[in-house]
């Protein structure tokens, strides 16, 4: 893994997490590529991380191993087609936008290129994000590895069996963390309606929210007995969850859910078409 290079197309934020969890887990700075019309985002990714950069991406191609494809998708299709015959059949593509559909990427960078499409998620920004990752036919073993081994960088990384799967990653994950910060701002909008000040409020928001999950991946018990748990017959807790079913939140939140990954469907073929 250390010994690959890895490129770049674009040098955003997630991009510029990607490169910073990368050297953190010991690869060489020496070995990444970073390319971007932006020069000033070059120029700092060169400065702190000691990256290479280049705003040419055909140069880019030429030099590495596997090239992740951190643009915005509705760039994706230009910027892959001025790819084609450019690079080494071997070369692997990552991709980490989303919508853009493994048949779209080949047929704009060419057949029989392998390619591997990721749904990553914000919380990757903090080293702490959850990727689910697909193959198309072409990937070899090695390269499978490759691309997990990048995106275990800035967390977990798993890989899903159908491509479809992943519209539903994105609306558990991908949009997941937006449910918690919602959750958050109800939670700390009545806290203060409650009496509590702004800062206790979020506080101990923020830190039960992080206990909450730290326990959950912990244990080996699901959600639900997690729940029950430390909810006591008759208590506070038991009164509030009673609240939340009879407002109907299992059903809101499958429906919200089913909408996210629905609307997955129709952007795929809003930007790609396949």
């Amino acid at each position: 893994m250390n010994t690959k290079k890895i490129g770049f197309i674009g040098g955003g934020n997630m991009a510029s997490s990607l490169i910073n969890g990368l050297i953190t887990s010991g690869h060489s700075a020496s070995q990444l590529w970073v390319s971007d019309t932006n020069k000033d985002t070059l120029q700092s990714l060169a400065e702190k991380l000691h990256v290479n950069i280049t705003s040419h991406n055909d140069e880019l191609v030429e030099k590495v191993d596997v090239v992740v494809l951190a643009i915005k998708p509705q760039v994706m299709q230009l910027v892959s087609e001025k790819l084609q015959h450019k690079f080494d059949k071997k070369l692997l593509f990552v991709s980490i936008a989303a919508g853009i559909s493994q048949t779209s990427l080949a047929e704009w960078l060419g057949q029989d290129v392998a390619i591997v499409r990721c749904m990553p998620n914000t919380p990757a920004l903090v080293l702490t994000g959850a990727t689910a990752l697909h193959a198309n036919a072409v990937v070899t073993a090695e390269q499978k590895d490759l691309a997990e081994n990048i995106l275990r960088a800035v967390g977990i990384s798993l890989w899903v069996e159908e491509e479809s799967e992943l519209d539903a990653v994105t609306a558990v994950s991908g949009s997941g963390p937006a449910y918690y910060f919602l959750l958050m701002e109800a939670m700390e909008e009545a806290a203060l309606q409650l009496g509590l000040g702004e800062k206790t409020a979020r506080l101990l928001i923020q830190q039960t929210a992080l206990g909450a999950a730290k326990i959950a991946l912990e244990s080996n018990d699901k959600p639900g007995v997690l729940r029950r748990k430390v909810t006591s017959p008759g208590g506070t807790t038991e009164q509030a969850l009673k609240t939340f079913e009879e407002g109907g939140f299992v059903s809101l939140v499958s429906k919200a859910l089913h909408a996210a990954r629905d609307r997955s469907i129709e952007m795929s073929k809003e930007l790609g078409g396949k």
